[in-house]
C-alpha cells in the first residue's frame, strides 16, 4: 500500500480502494457531491483516509471519462478554434472555448489563494453535511425553473462568469461541483441538456488541474506507489464515470433533479445526525 502519511483508523486494503474509487466514479458527474460520500466509509467504517496516491489515480480515471464521453465534441471544438485563428475570426468553437477558458478562471484562483485554508478549516463533516443539504435546496430552486424554451437571461460573459464563480463554490466540500454548476446553468436559463454538457465539459481544466496538483505533492513525499491497485482504481473510478454521464443525460430530461435533490436531503440529515 501506499504511505500517505494519514494512517488514522483501518489501513485501506485493494478491496477498499475499488470501493472507493468505485464511489468516486459514481458520484463526481452527479449533483450529489463526491466528499459527502467519501467521508461516510471513514465515518461509519473507520477507514483510513485514501491519500494522495489514490486521488491522483481517481482523477485520473474520472478526466479519462469525461474526455472520452467528449471526445467528438473535443474534436470539434479543437478543429474550430484552429479554424478561426488561420480565418482569424471567431466561431461558434472559438466563442466555447472562450466560454470554457472563463468560466475556468474563478476555480484556478481560489483555488491558488484558498486551497489550503479550505483544506484545513472546511473538510468536518458538519460542514459537509451542511452544503450538502444548503446546496441540495437551491438545486431544487433551480429545477424549478427550468425554461421550456432555451434563453439565456444574462450575457456571454456575465453567464461565463456566474458559472466560474459557482465551481468556485465546488471547492468546499459537499457543495458538488457538477451539482453547483448545473444549478447555475439552469438559473441562468440554459436547458437540462445544455446545462450538464457545460458542467461536464467546464470540469475537464478542473479536474485536470487538480489530479496535476496532487501528482506534484505526491512526487515531493517520496512514497513508494502500488501501481497495479493504483491502475485498478482508475479503471474502476473511469468505468463508473462514463456508465454515469452516459445514463444521467439520458434520463435526465425525464425525470428531472428532483430525485437527486431528495437524495441529497437524505445524505445531508444522515451526515448531521453522524456528526452529532
Amino acid at each position: 500500500m501506499v504511505n500517505t502519511g494519514r494512517t488514522e483508523g483501518t489501513s485501506l486494503t485493494d478491496w477498499h480502494w475499488v470501493v472507493l474509487a468505485l464511489i468516486q466514479g459514481l458520484t463526481e458527474f452527479l449533483p450529489i457531491s463526491s466528499s459527502a460520500h467519501l467521508i461516510l466509509p471513514s465515518q461509519l467504517l473507520g477507514w483510513s483516509d485514501q491519500g494522495l496516491a489514490f486521488d491522483v489515480a481517481v482523477h485520473v480515471g474520472t478526466l479519462a471519462a469525461v474526455v472520452l464521453f467528449y471526445r467528438r465534441v473535443l474534436i470539434e471544438l479543437a478543429q474550430g478554434a484552429i479554424a478561426a485563428c488561420v480565418a482569424r475570426q471567431q466561431n461558434s468553437a472559438s466563442e466555447q472555448l472562450e466560454f470554457l477558458a472563463l468560466a475556468t478562471v474563478p476555480a484556478v484562483v481560489v483555488g491558488f489563494l484558498g486551497n489550503h485554508w479550505i483544506e484545513t478549516h472546511l473538510r468536518g463533516i458538519g460542514i459537509i453535511a451542511a452544503t450538502t443539504l444548503v446546496f441540495g435546496v437551491l438545486l431544487a430552486i433551480a429545477d424549478r425553473k427550468v425554461a421550456q424554451t432555451e434563453r439565456w437571461r444574462l450575457g456571454f460573459y456575465t453567464t461565463a462568469l456566474a458559472l466560474g464563480i459557482a465551481q468556485a463554490m465546488a471547492l468546499v466540500p459537499g457543495v458538488s461541483r457538477s451539482g453547483v454548476t448545473i444549478t447555475a446553468a439552469l438559473l441562468v436559463g440554459l436547458s437540462y441538456q445544455n446545462a450538464a454538457k457545460t458542467s461536464f465539459l467546464m470540469s475537464i481544466p478542473v479536474i485536470a488541474g487538480a489530479g496535476l496538483l496532487k501528482a506534484f505533492d505526491l512526487l515531493e513525499q517520496g512514497d513508494t506507489l502500488v501501481w497495479g491497485g493504483l491502475a485498478l482504481a482508475a479503471l474502476v473510478a473511469g468505468l463508473a464515470a462514463y456508465a454515469c454521464i452516459a445514463v444521467f443525460l439520458k434520463v435526465l430530461d425525464r425525470i428531472g433533479l428532483m430525485p437527486f435533490v431528495w437524495y441529497r436531503l437524505a445524505l445531508g440529515l444522515v451526515l448531521l445526525a453522524i456528526a452529532w
